[in-house]
């Protein structure tokens, strides 16, 4: 049986879209609406955010907030590191997926001679940077951050000196780099990226699950699949990314893609996951209640955490 700890990041100053601070608030509204003690069952942490940040000018185009983000990656690794040290289970709901390299950084920083796996559900691959972004904005490109890579081969910005040292200390948080190897990461869901992600995908030879194979396949037999990938892994990070559910029903989320997981396979899935001892944190990330109808997206995911949490205290 596992102790819990829920970490929480209201934390927006990644996204592109606006609302996903209040993410986590919305869970706990749906955690009200059924009735559930869930959030006074479990001691809770909630890392101070950056989100003033939101009113002021943007002072990196390729790298949005990157100081703010800077800031969020000391706190929250350092937090998930304690959590771990402490012998807890970090739970962590975040705002936007930026801060899921902090994560990362934690669980490494906790134990630094352990070999990390990730396993990232997720409409997309986060693999940018800030010489290959399209949007600037830094919840596109946690992966790249913890794997170390610049992939300036595909790049087409320079860099101000500001915004390099500012990216070269987040890739170095902990004094670790890199925190995983591409191959110990595993995608599924994803369907939604660009050329310069797919080519660093293809560099590595990085293992996609996608929709339509996991069907095909089955809860079960995915999660035994990528358990045989990551065996050498001894520790494991799951991060579910709410735009990984088909866009029909995930409205509440800033980067809705369609040919998703249905919400079923979803809860499947990571209660599948949890079940697996090597699990050593799960994250659920990007529930923005400002495009949601009725809170549904909430909903779904105060499912799916408190099913995660069932299966890991049963553990």
């Amino acid at each position: 049986m596992k102790n819990i700890k829920l970490i929480e990041i209201p934390s927006e100053i990644g996204a592109g879209t606006r609302g996903a601070s209040m993410g986590i608030d919305a869970i706990k509204i749906a955690s009200l609406d059924f009735m559930s003690n869930f959030f006074i069952h479990f001691p809770s942490e909630t890392i101070p955010t950056e989100n003033k940040l939101l009113y002021e000018p943007i002072e990196s185009p390729y790298a949005k907030r990157i100081k703010g983000v800077v800031t969020m990656y000391e706190r929250i690794s350092k937090s998930v590191a304690d959590t771990i040290k402490a012998g807890f289970f970090p739970l962590v709901l975040s705002g936007d997926h930026s801060t899921a390299g902090a994560t990362i950084a934690g669980l490494k920083m906790a134990k630094p001679k352990s070999k990390l796996g990730v396993i990232w559900i997720d409409a997309h691959a986060d693999l940018h940077t800030p010489y290959t972004t399209p949007s600037g904005n830094l919840h596109g490109m946690p992966l790249a951050i913890s794997i170390n890579e610049d992939n300036t081969e595909s790049g087409s910005h320079e860099l101000d000196a500001s915004t390099k040292a500012q990216w070269n200390a987040l890739k170095n948080i902990g004094k670790i780099a890199p925190k995983v190897l591409p191959e110990d990461i595993v995608f599924i869901s994803l369907r939604d990226y660009e050329k310069e992600e797919k080519f660093i995908i293809d560099k590595y030879g990085m293992k996609v699950i996608t929709t339509a194979e996991f069907r095909r396949k089955g809860a079960e037999n995915v999660v035994r699949a990528v358990m045989r990938y990551l065996s050498d892994c001894t520790d494991i990070y799951v991060s579910f990314d709410v735009d990984s559910l088909d866009s029909a029903i995930s409205k509440g989320t800033g980067t809705p893609v369609n040919n998703g997981l249905k919400e079923r396979e979803a809860e499947d899935l990571i209660s599948k996951l949890m079940q697996v001892r090597k699990i050593s944190c799960f994250e659920i990330t990007e529930v923005n209640p400002t495009l949601d109808k009725e809170n549904l997206m909430a909903e779904i995911a105060f499912n799916i955490l408190q099913r995660s949490a069932n299966m890991l205290m049963m553990n």
